[in-house]
Formats: structure tokens, C-alpha cells, sequence
């Protein structure tokens, strides 16, 4: 067997167990509660006692200045002249992300992402000293500080070099401190909305259904494909309550729109059990070019005065395999579908050329989404 085969083989038995009935649908599961949402943290930093890899400052000079900005808030000033030319190898310039989660409080910690923004060979063992994190807004939302966590190592001697996952970037966890929450509109008006996670007016108009089953009818209104109104209590309370209780309401599965998904640079293919093929004929093959290069020495005669010259001799050879004309039946189910590309004998590369030919002529019911 193939490995085209095995892997078209293990997408057909996973997909079988995805199409095997399972428990209902619950609201949670297909929407959320707009408002209710995280928020990106970013901020400037500084890694310090690291073991001589951090930043050159010479090809680095916003590392030196940050370090000098540094001191003089604790009161330390230094020289114009000895700013400019410290050597610190120990430092490292670096970004510092992290999220922050809906209904954050105050004192409340958080892991933060660390990545080196400079030259710095590693940040294994140093510390992040105290880094304010800014929201969209610009405000100051949480403090971050502490070790930094490489999941990695690396050694180098003699030009030699041997390294195991990325050195330059790293994590603390609960590194951060929220020092402000971030208001939510919850609790505001008398009705929340429900955000699907993708736009479906067939699940939206199913959402509406399901809450006026249990509600009573007019206590939802989709408003389009992405979006539904539910009235609820305005005493904050009672209106979490509410909402826990909402969101396990259970839905009917819909079948869902056939499409194929392409990663164009990896080769892999995903198709779902709503995939189906119409008749087609394909015809396959490969045409391959090779191209050699021979160095070839023309050596002058003894006493010619000659010189002695190097040329490339090239060759250029051009195959292609035969193509036959293969006969693909129409494919109803997923396994079917999975037979019909197997029987093609192609490779994943040749599979991603294959299947928009298919879509192009009509045969793939099927939506095609290369990404």
C-alpha cells in the first residue's frame, strides 16, 4: 500500500467514527455570548543574567538605551558618553505577550509568552524584569516579571553548533499579575447576543428554535446568519443564571457543507463525510527533466604557451512516465471517494492538481478551500 493510500485509508476510518451518531449539539458548542471574550497583552522588556548570550550591543543599540532608561528610574545616570558604550552580553531586548481571559480581576495571575527581538543566542536562564503589558488602548493592563522557561538546549564549541528546539523565545508561567479588569456589557439592556462560531442562517434559525421550545416563543429573533437575540433578566444574578442554563440547551446536528481543505505547502488534504463525486475520466502521469553539469578540463600542449581551461559539459534528459486514462465511478459516501483517489495512484503534490481539475469540471460536489 501506498503512502498516499494509508493516509486517504486513515482519513476514511476517522471520518467514519466522526459520522457515527453522537451526543446532541449544545448551545455552548456552536456559540458564545458576545462580550464575553479575551483580550492581547504585548509589552517591552528586558531579560537579564543570561549566561553571555544575550544581545550584541553593538548591532543592537536599543538594548544598550533600554538598559540606561532602566537605571536612571531607579536613580542610576549615566554618562552620555558610557551609555553608548556599554557592553552588556548578559541582556536581551524582548517581547512580552499574553492573554487576557474575560472577567479577569485584579491580582489574578497569568502565564506570559517571552521572545527575544534581537540578536541574543539564548534566553536560558535569564529573568524578566518588571514589564507593564498594554492592551489595544494603551492602558496598562497586568505587570510581568519573573524566570524565563526555555523548552530547549544548545551547545557550541570550535564552530561547531548543536541545538534542540527554539533558545529565543520562552515562557513564565503565572509570570503576570492583572492590575485592571476590563469592563463587559453583560449586564447591560435586556437582551444578550448570542455570536455563532461560523456564519449558518440553518444554525442560527436552529439556535432561535431551541431557546423559544424552552422560553416560550418571541424570547429569540436570529438576526442574521452569525448572530441571535435572546431576551433576558437584567439582575446580574439572575441573568447568569440564565445564561448557564442557555447555553446547555441541546440542537439537532445538521449535516454539514461538503468541502475539501488543501494545505498547498504541507500536501495534506481533509475531506469530510459530506464530499461526494460525480462520473469523471482522469488521465495521470509525470513528466520529469534532469539536468547534469560535467566539468571538463582542456589541457594546451607541453611548450604551447597555452592555458589551461575549465568548461561544463551539460546534459539534459527528459522523461515522462505513462498516463493512463482511468475511469472514476460516482462516490456517494466517503469510503467510495477514498477508493476512486486511491485507484489514481498519485502522490499528495499531484492530488492538489488533481482535485481543483475535478472541481473544475464539475465532478467534486464540493466546496475546494486551499489555504
Amino acid at each position: 500500500m501506498t503512502g498516499m493510500s494509508r493516509l486517504l485509508t486513515a482519513l476514511a476510518i476517522v471520518l467514519s467514527f466522526a459520522a457515527a451518531p453522537a451526543h446532541a449539539l449544545r448551545i455552548k458548542e456552536v456559540a458564545a455570548v458576545q462580550g464575553v471574550r479575551s483580550n492581547q497583552l504585548t509589552g517591552y522588556g528586558l531579560v537579564v543574567g543570561l549566561d553571555g548570550t544575550g544581545d550584541q550591543t553593538t548591532q543592537m543599540p536599543y538594548t544598550t538605551q533600554s538598559v540606561a532608561n532602566y537605571l536612571q528610574q531607579l536613580g542610576i545616570t549615566l554618562p552620555d558618553n558610557r551609555a553608548a558604550q556599554l557592553q552588556l552580553k548578559n541582556v536581551a531586548a524582548v517581547i512580552v505577550t499574553a492573554e487576557l481571559p474575560a472577567f479577569a480581576q485584579p491580582g489574578q495571575a497569568l502565564d506570559i509568552n517571552v521572545a527575544s527581538m534581537g540578536n541574543a543566542k539564548s534566553l536560558k536562564g535569564g529573568m524578566l524584569v518588571a514589564t507593564p503589558l498594554r492592551g489595544a488602548d494603551g492602558e496598562i493592563y497586568a505587570l510581568a516579571q519573573g524566570n524565563v522557561v526555555v523548552g530547549g538546549a544548545g551547545a557550541a564549541a570550535g564552530g561547531s553548533k548543536v541545538q534542540i528546539n527554539h533558545l529565543s523565545a520562552g515562557r513564565v508561567p503565572g509570570g503576570a499579575q492583572v492590575e485592571r479588569a476590563v469592563a463587559t456589557g453583560l449586564n447591560d439592556g435586556e437582551t444578550i447576543t448570542l455570536g455563532l462560531n461560523s456564519a449558518d442562517f440553518q444554525t442560527a434559525r436552529r439556535v432561535a428554535d431551541a431557546v423559544n421550545g424552552r422560553l416560550g416563543s418571541g424570547a429569540a429573533r436570529a438576526i442574521d446568519g452569525r448572530t441571535v437575540q435572546v431576551r433576558a433578566p437584567t439582575d446580574a444574578n439572575a441573568r447568569v443564571n440564565f445564561i448557564a442554563e442557555l447555553e446547555e440547551l441541546t440542537l439537532e446536528r445538521s449535516a454539514p457543507a461538503a468541502k475539501v481543505v488543501i494545505n498547498a505547502r504541507t500536501g495534506s488534504i481533509v475531506l469530510n463525510q459530506a464530499v461526494t463525486l460525480n462520473p469523471c475520466a482522469i488521465a495521470h502521469g509525470n513528466l520529469s527533466v534532469t539536468i547534469s553539469s560535467t566539468p571538463v578540463i582542456s589541457q594546451p600542449a607541453p611548450l604551447s604557451r597555452g592555458q589551461t581551461v575549465v568548461a561544463e559539459q551539460a546534459s539534459i534528459q527528459i522523461k515522462q512516465e505513462p498516463g493512463t486514462m482511468i475511469q472514476v465511478p460516482s462516490a456517494p459516501q466517503l469510503a467510495d471517494v477514498v477508493r476512486a483517489l486511491n485507484a489514481l495512484g498519485a502522490t499528495p503534490q499531484d492530488l492538489l492538481a488533481i482535485l481543483q481539475a475535478i472541481k473544475a469540471s464539475g465532478a467534486l460536489n464540493a466546496e475546494l478551500e486551499v489555504i
